[in-house]
């Protein structure tokens, strides 16, 4: 089971499933056999469409009109059947009178075999032409599935049957009815928050924050309680749109299986769901679901069912004696029940559990632990070392001239030290992204693009660096221009990056305390940077300027930038000590995601 990509997803998406109106173009192959939208909710029992044909006889090869018609409505899907086994697939094949509204769709063997809308656009009456086949059944009975909005449907509608001439009437008349196929299931209010009470010891739990107490405001809860043959489940968290959880066989979102409590107007609906990779999860026409309660007060969502261990006869529901990933989301739901994308990225339990086994209280991460590296290894380079190394070029080649580490001055040592392990660290936090994702990511926004111009200029520094002119040579002076723009442009690229990084769904550390972190260690060097060169250039003023024969002497720089060694070696001691505080917060927080 970016989820992206939401991400997480859990995993969850804008919910548009396989059916008469969750597909928007028609595109409804999925609800071939059932004819039920994969919309979670029951199907209306009194009929407001009807359908006509104009005869009711029929040979191999004729032509029948059919015409669906009634109040307004947005989706429809329309089959004939054999009258004496309506529950067999579709027979015959269909025309087109108007192919702006209405399209053909083969279902099983059989080409042509359906009809359905071509839009969402609303429609009072669809006129199609049913061709009859050479082996058709002595009787035939027209079927038609109306979508009036997404949550209001009536599923085969029964319509006229036609016979073979000659052919009794079916006795006793066949008919089919919404309530044949109903998918309701008796629902009851939660009376009172869940409990953590016996988490870890009489059932499974997953909580985040840890510990947190399913009652506040601020607490998403999932547990697991075994009871013979049936696993007792809760969900609650804040949320006014959907809650969500999902089994996985792996951390990425698709061929998993998902179960929503989706808020629709201040009433909730519970269902199955089949996410299809990163694509939005497919609601399931039956539910296996029993004992449906739910709750919404002050924003918080409860919702609790029960639902057998082993479920052979529901495709995509997975045994719960197995050890799975377990995916935990939120998000918002429009109108209808419509889901939307979540917004951050899916809570993921960092390992395979059966919630069956061994009672266990557990938490679970938002983010991935290789982008949770990438980001730790970003932070070190760029709050740390680097921002270090530069404040050690810039201002204490005369404070350190006449120290030396094997064989080079102390100052550039420890620069060039620096500088590589930024390189080295940056590489390396450069390729977890790729791994992670399998490749480049399309819903990081700039992120990336910034990234892939900080690894360049990063690489590009030491190759210049291996080729600096020697001290006094005349293009010197060009190279340090050029090494310190490169660097600069480096370092201001990705302070940029990473503050683009830290709203992404897949790490998204806590708003604004990121924002405001980040900042304050901007202006923090920036602080750092500028007491430095006030104090260089007082330094600098106190230099006697002697005139002889218009050859201008500066006494002594050296020893004017010696007197102020230990003021910079405190500002040093005192910069690092708070590039590690501001290190250590950012740590904390990824780890705490």
């Amino acid at each position: 089971m970016e989820l992206p990509g939401f991400a997480v997803a859990v995993w969850m998406f804008v919910c548009f499933c396989a059916s008469v109106g969750g597909y928007p173009n028609g595109k409804v192959r999925e609800a071939c056999t059932s004819m039920v939208p994969c919309h979670g909710g029951s199907p209306q029992l009194s009929p407001e469409h009807t359908i006509t044909v104009n005869g009711t006889e029929f040979k191999p090869g004729d032509n029948i009109e059919v015409h669906l018609s009634g109040p307004d409505f947005e989706g429809f899907f329309i089959q004939a059947r054999d009258a004496e086994h309506l529950e067999s697939p579709a027979v015959g094949s269909f025309a087109l009178a108007d192919r702006r509204r209405s399209q053909l769709l083969t279902c099983g063997r059989t080409k042509n075999s359906a009809v359905s809308h071509t839009s969402k656009a609303k429609k009072k009456d669809i006129k199609v032409y049913w061709i009859a086949p050479r082996d058709a059944p002595k009787h035939v009975q027209f079927l038609a599935t109306v979508v009036k909005k997404y949550r209001i449907f009536w599923v085969k509608i029964p319509g006229p049957i036609v016979s073979q001439p000659d052919v009794l009437s079916p006795t006793p008349p066949l008919h089919a009815t919404s309530e044949a196929i109903s998918t309701s299931y008796p629902v009851s209010s939660i009376s009172k928050p869940f409990s953590a009470s016996g988490c870890g010891s009489m059932k499974f739990c997953i909580r985040n924050p840890s510990n947190c107490d399913p009652g506040s405001t601020s607490c998403f809860f999932l547990s697991f309680q075994q009871e013979e043959s049936s696993v007792f489940i809760e969900m609650s968290g804040p949320s006014e749109g959907y809650l969500a959880f999902a089994l996985s066989h792996d951390q990425w979102m698709g061929g998993d299986d998902a179960y929503l409590c989706i808020n629709e107007d201040r009433h909730v609906h519970v269902s199955t769901a089949y996410p299809k990779e990163r694509s939005h999860p497919l609601l399931d026409s039956e539910n296996a679901l029993e004992d449906v309660s739910w709750r919404l007060v002050d924003g918080v969502l409860q919702c609790s069912f029960r639902r057998s261990i082993r479920l052979p006869a529901y495709k995509g529901r997975f045994n719960l004696d197995t050890s799975y990933y377990i995916f935990l989301a939120d998000g918002e739901a429009s109108e209808g029940g419509l889901i939307h994308k979540h917004r951050r990225q899916p809570l993921v339990t960092d390992g395979l559990y059966n919630v069956t086994g061994l009672p266990q209280d557990i938490g679970g991460s938002r983010s991935p632990r290789l982008i949770k590296a990438h980001g730790a290894l970003m932070f070190v380079a760029w709050i740390t070392t680097v921002s270090i190394g530069v404040i050690v070029a810039r201002f204490f080649k005369p404070v350190w001239s006449h120290s030396f580490l094997f064989g080079k001055e102390l100052w550039f040592q420890v620069h060039r030290m620096l500088m590589l392990t930024t390189v080295i660290l940056t590489s390396i936090s450069f390729v977890l992204p790729f791994v992670y994702r399998g490749g480049w990511s399309q819903q990081a926004g700039f992120h990336p693009y910034l990234g892939c111009a900080v690894m360049a200029l990063a690489i590009f520094q030491p190759l210049m660096a291996g080729f600096r002119p020697s001290r006094h040579a005349p293009r010197r002076q060009l190279f340090n221009w050029f090494h310190w723009s490169t660097g600069t442009t480096a370092r201001i690229l990705a302070v940029v990056t990473m503050f683009l990084g830290m709203d992404l769904p897949a790490l998204h550390l806590p708003d604004p305390w990121d924002t405001y972190t980040m900042i304050g260690f901007v202006a923090w060097h920036v602080g750092t940077d500028v007491l430095l060169e006030i104090h260089s250039y007082c330094l600098v003023r106190k230099v006697e300027l002697i005139e002889d024969d218009r050859v201008q002497i500066l006494q002594s720089l050296t020893s004017a930038e010696a007197e102020g060694r230990l003021f910079k070696q405190i500002v040093l001691t005192i910069y690092v000590c708070g590039n590690i505080v501001f290190l250590v917060a950012f740590l904390i927080a990824i780890n705490q995601v």
